[in-house]
């Protein structure tokens, strides 16, 4: 373990290191990676190629233009990463928008001269990929002797999902859109439908397993959820606040059952739902908290989500 010197280049594999308790292996991070606190002192090895300021159409349009012309979204930074003498480097296969890509890596760690790290690549897509995750990290970082570690960061995880699951069964099921992109519209897919569920939900967009996909309102003033719940990729609180507020505008807005019984809800999508570390075990009791209007676990009301209004 004293030897381990890790690289971590998105914020759900840091969180997975910590939970491990190999934390003080870190030595960089991807600058998206804020959590727990004590990683932002770590060297950043990665930045946007776009401006990432800006409302949520202009930063879609953005990424887009990257995409369409074939361009990264995100670079590498070798400069920063060679002094580092990595010997791992964790990144993901799962989405080329939300985290450099693993082929951006491999480029970067060909041009590395004092170090040859082995490159961790994860491509989560449902709940049962994050203990998956969990295994597969520790492994890779301590052979066979990371399994009991792995199994015993996971243990706890997964009995507060059934203490949760256990909770909520006899409870109200409302129906929920969860909706990861103000402008355009997008549904959250992936693992959110698993966490609606176990929360005490029923998700009616999106597929668990399936990437998040894009939806028009007519389809959403159709199925006129009971709940609707905004988890913007990258947002926290108060920037989900101002980036849902022009859909306020919009005519079939108030016609909704969920504003009429004002049971449309934000949250810090950036800190809990779009990152699929351990954290997503608070998602689902931020979920099962709106959904039932009582306290789950340790109460995340204001600090995780909020009324929109």
């Amino acid at each position: 373990m004293a030897d381990l010197r890790i690289v971590s280049l998105i914020p759900s594999a840091t969180e997975i290191i910590h939970s491990l308790g190999l934390g003080d292996c870190l030595v960089g991070r991807s600058h998206e990676c804020d959590y727990p606190a004590s990683v932002q002192s770590l060297p950043v090895c990665t930045e946007p190629k776009f401006e990432p300021e800006g409302s949520s159409p202009e930063i879609h349009d953005r990424v887009t233009t990257l995409l369409q012309s074939a361009l990264s979204v995100y670079r590498v930074k070798t400069e920063v990463l060679e002094p580092l003498r990595p010997t791992h480097i964790l990144t993901q296969a799962q989405c080329e928008v939300c985290a450099v890509s693993l082929g951006d890596v491999e480029a970067a760690v060909a041009q590395l001269t004092d170090s040859q790290p082995q490159v961790i690549s994860l491509q989560p897509n449902r709940l049962m990929d994050l203990w998956t995750d969990f295994q597969t990290v520790a492994v890779a970082l301590e052979g066979k002797a990371g399994m009991a570690r792995a199994q015993a960061a996971i243990a706890p995880l997964q009995q507060r999902l059934h203490d949760l699951a256990n909770q909520v069964q006899r409870l109200e099921q409302p129906t929920v859109a969860c909706i990861e992109w103000p402008d355009p519209l997008m549904a959250a897919g992936n693992w959110v439908p698993e966490l609606v569920e176990l929360a005490g939900g029923q998700c009616l967009f999106g597929t668990a397993g399936q990437h998040s996909p894009w939806l028009d309102w007519p389809s959403l003033v159709a199925a006129n959820p009971d709940c609707i719940v905004f988890m913007p990729c990258g947002y926290d609180l108060a920037k989900t606040a101002v980036e849902a507020k022009p859909l306020t505008r919009r005519p079939e807005w108030s016609t909704l059952k969920a504003v009429q019984n004002q049971r449309v809800f934000i949250t810090d999508g950036n800190q809990y739902f779009n990152r699929p570390g351990p954290r997503l075990v608070d998602s689902a009791e931020i979920l099962a908290e709106i959904f039932h209007a009582q306290p789950i676990g340790s109460g995340y009301g204001d600090r995780g989500w909020q009324l929109f209004r």
